[in-house]
């Protein structure tokens, strides 16, 4: 079976990730699982940029090809923040229950009309022969006015969804993977592999 090592540590998107390629004939690894043990700087200046940045030296560590993606939280009324330092928001070990409590209260007294946000994904291939492609999609809705939901993880539960009239972190996995940014970065990566059949 063919491989790819996905470039996350972190087990919710990994589990997410498998879900959907789940019809391709391939073996998706963690790093862990594929014996990869580097330290990588995300120092690029889009989501695009610090996608390849892992993606690349993942396959370079491996020798399999390498998916990787970065994605985070745009707030429109905060000027796009937290933006690609999503994960770092607030400090890496703060607790998501914090950093989205604070990002509600710093939308205070801001209308829903002004609360639109999305979550953008960007999912890098780079394969073993120097191929490379991305694909970057979104997720729009908006800031909700409170924590809700089991379901997600990370900012999930303060993403209002107006078609679902929840927050993505109460619909099911599976509603969630046909509209999420990741879920739609995979599927059009998952199309390319097949296209491509050859990795």
């Amino acid at each position: 079976m063919r491989k790819l090592v996905f470039a996350t540590g972190n087990m919710n998107k990994l589990r997410e990730i498998k879900e959907i390629l789940a019809d391709l004939d391939v073996e998706v690894l963690s790093m862990k699982e594929a014996g990869v043990d580097i330290d990588i700087v995300e120092d690029g200046k889009t989501f695009e940029e610090n996608a390849f940045i892992k993606a690349r030296a993942v396959c370079k560590a491996s020798g399999h090809l390498a998916l990787a993606d970065d994605s985070g939280l745009e707030v429109d009324a905060l000027g796009k923040e937290p933006g690609i330092y999503s994960a770092r928001y607030m400090g890496e070990d703060t607790s998501y229950d914090i950093k989205n409590q604070n990002i509600i209260d710093r939308l205070e007294g801001v209308p829903d009309e002004e609360r639109t946000a999305r979550f953008v994904c960007a999912m890098a291939a780079v394969f073993p022969d120097g191929t490379e492609k991305s694909f970057v999609k979104t997720m729009e809705g908006r800031i909700g006015y409170k924590i809700a939901g089991e379901n997600g993880f990370g900012y999930d539960p303060i993403f209002y969804l107006p078609e679902y009239g929840k927050t993505s972190a109460e619909i099911s996995p599976e509603e969630k993977n046909a509209i999420s940014h990741r879920g739609k970065a995979l599927r059009a990566l998952a199309e390319y592999l097949k296209e491509r059949d050859t990795f």
